[in-house]
């Protein structure tokens, strides 16, 4: 099965995208991963204010099949949550790099370890 991984996003090797939105750093799970899980039921995010860090989970996603972690990409000050998802956990599966985006975070640190679309895609073949 062929996923979808664009080019211009980075991806952690647990499955989150990353991009540069503003002063802001968008993250969300890709379309692989919302893929394995199948349909997702709950998200739980953090809040506007709180501190997350590089590699360490952020929230959960939890589907019918499955309860996964979530892992930051960068480490930093959250600044906006996608508040549709606590109505409409659907999204991540509907558009997982689009409105099913998860959190915004005013980066700090992080970067280092992140894949390219090529190195991801190749990860996920």
């Amino acid at each position: 099965m062929s996923f979808d991984v664009p080019d211009e996003l980075r991806y952690l090797e647990s499955h989150e995208w990353t991009t540069v939105a503003d002063d802001a750093v968008r993250v969300g799970i890709s379309d692989f991963a919302q893929d394995e899980l199948g349909d997702v039921v709950f998200v739980e995010l953090p809040e506007v204010g709180d501190e997350v860090v590089a590699d360490e989970t952020f929230g959960v996603v939890e589907s019918i099949k499955a309860v996964s972690d979530l892992y930051s990409p960068v480490s930093g000050e959250v600044v906006a949550v996608n508040e549709d998802l606590f109505d409409r956990p659907e999204l991540v599966n509907d558009d997982p790099y689009g409105d099913g985006w998860m959190i915004e975070v005013a980066p700090t640190d992080g970067f280092d370890d992140l894949l390219d679309a090529e190195a991801y895609a190749d990860q996920v073949a």
